[in-house]
C-alpha cells in the first residue's frame, strides 16, 4: 500500500483500513505501544461496520451494540513512528449473536500484529441478543 490513508471493502478478501503512526502512538523507544494495536484494530472494525452500511448510532438507538467478548493477540514485529500501516479485517464465522474475526496490522504487506476477535451483540441491559436480520444481511451478504 503506497500513498495516503484509505480503506474500504474491495469486494474480495478482507476489509482494509490504513492509518499512520503518530508520536502519541509510540513509547519512549519510538515503537508503537502494545495497547495501541488494540485501538488500531478497534478503529478498523468500526470502519468495516460503517463500510458495510451499518450505522452504529442507529443500532445503539435500537437497543443493540457490539462488544468484544474474547480477543487473542500475537505481537510479531514492532511498528514505528511515521509508519503507514494497514489493518485487515476478515470475518471467519458468525452465529446468532456472535461474529468471529481475524485482524492483522501490516506494514508493506508484512504482518506486525495478529488478533482473533469474538464480538457479541448485546442489548441495553448487557444481555446477548441475536444479531438483527437486516444487520446480518449487511455484514455477511455472501453467507446469508
Amino acid at each position: 500500500m503506497a500513498g495516503g490513508i484509505a480503506g474500504g471493502i474491495t469486494g474480495v478478501g478482507p476489509h482494509r483500513f490504513a492509518l499512520r503512526v503518530y508520536y502519541e502512538d509510540t513509547d519512549l523507544a519510538g515503537l508503537v505501544y502494545y495497547a495501541n494495536y488494540l485501538k488500531f484494530i478497534e478503529r478498523a472494525r468500526s470502519e468495516w461496520v460503517r463500510d458495510c452500511g451499518v450505522d452504529q448510532t442507529t443500532l445503539r438507538a435500537a437497543g443493540r451494540v457490539f462488544a468484544v467478548r474474547r480477543l487473542t493477540a500475537d505481537y510479531l514485529s514492532p511498528a514505528r513512528f511515521d509508519d503507514l500501516l494497514e489493518v485487515r479485517t476478515e470475518v471467519t464465522g458468525f452465529s446468532g449473536a456472535r461474529i468471529h474475526l481475524h485482524q492483522e496490522v501490516c506494514r508493506d504487506e508484512k504482518p506486525l500484529f495478529r488478533a482473533t476477535v469474538d464480538l457479541v451483540c448485546l442489548t441495553d441491559q448487557g444481555l446477548a441478543s441475536r444479531i438483527p436480520a437486516d444487520i446480518r444481511q449487511k455484514l455477511f451478504p455472501a453467507q446469508e
